[in-house]
């Protein structure tokens, strides 16, 4: 049985159990004589015994309907996405219940806004809806694979502020043409990390 999920717009508020919100909104100062607005210390990073690293992911864009069954988790890290257009993304969080992923929520970002996953949150895989799907991404290096993977459960991520036009044909595994899902469904795995780099999805 399938579960659908409405997503809804990404704010502070809502995504607060999860992680942080980054966006050039609220207070800000000025700098560079006075033509730059400076949004300071926006998000928690936690690295743990690692360092801070900056990677650039180039994923391949889903479209809305969204079905996926796999979520997961950083534990020894946080994880931000910064996007390098303004193009919306989808993401997909769940709450642990006692080491396990609860029911999942999902969320649409707007244009310029990125989100930074707190240690541990398990979370879906990057979602871009609107190629090139080039993201900074800011997240633990170190030893050990920093990844727990859990299929639990079937679902469907829809919204309806998605205007038709915009879903152009329906992807399968990795962005390529579905040919042997049900149509108008979108699918995706993800793979584990070797043990010398920790970041992930």
């Amino acid at each position: 049985m399938t579960r659908t999920i409405a997503a809804q717009p990404l704010s502070a508020a809502g995504f607060a159990p999860f992680g942080d919100v980054l966006d050039a909104t609220g207070d800000f100062r000025l700098i560079n004589e006075g033509l730059c607005r400076r949004h300071h210390d926006r998000a928690r990073m936690d690295f743990g015994t690692g360092r801070a690293g900056i990677s650039v992911f180039d994923a391949d864009p889903r479209n809305l309907p969204y079905d996926f069954d796999l979520v997961e988790r950083h534990p020894d890290g946080s994880q931000a996405f910064l996007p390098m257009t303004t193009a919306p993304f989808l993401v997909i969080v769940a709450p642990d219940e006692a080491g396990r992923p609860g029911a999942p929520r999902a969320f649409l970002t707007a244009p310029g806004q990125g989100i930074n996953l707190h240690r541990g949150t398990w979370h879906g895989v990057l979602t871009p809806l609107a190629a090139p799907g080039l993201f900074a991404v800011v997240d633990r290096i170190g030893e050990g694979p920093n990844l727990e993977e859990h299929w639990v459960f079937r679902a469907l991520a829809r919204d309806r502020m998605i205007p038709r036009a915009a879903r152009r044909r329906r992807t399968g595994r990795h962005g390529r043409p579905n040919r042997s899902a049900s149509p108008g469904r979108c699918e995706d795995g993800a793979k584990k990390n070797s043990p010398e780099e920790d970041s992930d999805d």
